[in-house]
């Protein structure tokens, strides 16, 4: 079997870690390494989780190498209540033994660069601001990534830190709208369908019985928080639709990113008759969703 080829960029986070823990135990990606993004809870702690998870995992052999630590000009959203000061809510994870790199942007330019052209995919579960920075400084290397699969934003959905923006489109929309508008293949995975996408208690005991399904068994109580009774699986749905596509249904929307100020900042909202055509996915099969995400944090 082909596994494909692919960098996780990504700001570790809850539901990024049980993304990242199925990525690396299902067996059929070949992880090139993790970029990071301060998203969540600021850069020291994402690039730290991100190591964290690779030791766990027995997988100190991909590089993290850490990348924007602001967005391109606003101020970053704290979520500190919902992820916790680590980001993780505490999670009890093995130190690296390994330091990340620097520079991801160049990282990024280097390894598109080595690699044939269309051939990586990048899994994005954070705010953009890596790949845009890697659009406007290294052109030629981003017109050589094969696809981004992106989790952020809402259609039909209410926002989740404004009455119509996702977090992540929202801590950086001049990174998302330099995205949408770059011309790379982008297949948007928005709350409409990740909040589809929700496991309760019994379905999260499913999945212990590996390393990668305890943690993200772990994962997910910790992220149940207080009296919750179920929780949706947000940046998962990356790695779901990378894998099997044909579980979401995608839609062609002629959607732009709100640039404004205000809390609408990072909402999709409808664009012009000139601007380019995004491919959101807006239906899921939940079920089959949930069992191959347990199927693969099992395998």
């Amino acid at each position: 079997m082909n596994k494909q080829r692919v960098i996780i960029d990504t700001d570790p986070g809850l539901d990024d870690a049980v993304a990242i823990l199925f990525a690396l135990n299902c067996g059929q990606f070949d992880i090139l390494g993790l970029t990071t993004v301060a998203g969540n809870i600021g850069i020291d702690a994402t690039t730290h989780n991100s190591l964290r998870l690779l030791a766990a995992m027995g997988r100190e052999d991909i590089p993290v190498v850490q990348g924007a630590d602001t967005p391109l000009r606003r101020e970053s959203i704290d979520i500190v209540a919902i992820h916790g000061q680590d980001g993780v809510q505490g999670l009890a994870l093995p130190e690296p033994s390994v330091a990340p790199l620097t520079d991801a942007i160049g990282w990024l330019a280097q390894t598109l660069l080595a690699e044939p052209a269309g051939s990586l995919t990048i899994l994005a579960l954070g705010p953009l601001t890596n790949l845009a920075k890697l659009i406007k400084v290294h052109p030629e290397a981003a017109s050589r990534i094969g696809r981004i699969i992106a989790m952020g934003g809402a259609v039909d959905e209410p926002g989740n830190v404004g009455a119509r923006s996702e977090f992540n489109f929202a801590t950086d929309p001049e990174a998302a709208h330099i995205v949408f508008r770059a011309g790379i293949d982008l297949i948007v995975i928005p709350l409409d369908v990740t909040r589809r996408v929700r496991v309760d208690a019994g379905q999260v005991e499913l999945m212990r019985g590996t390393v990668a399904g305890d943690i993200a068994a772990d994962v997910i109580t910790l992220y149940f928080g207080e009296g919750k009774q179920s929780r949706p699986l947000h940046d998962p749905c990356v790695m779901l639709y990378a894998l099997q596509p044909d579980l979401f249904t995608v839609e062609e929307r002629l959607v732009a990113v709100d640039l404004e100020e205000g809390t609408d900042a990072g909402a999709l909202k409808p664009a012009r008759a000139d601007a380019p055509v995004q491919h959101i996915a807006m239906r899921v099969d939940a079920a089959a969703a949930i069992a191959l995400l347990t199927e693969g944090l099992r395998a």
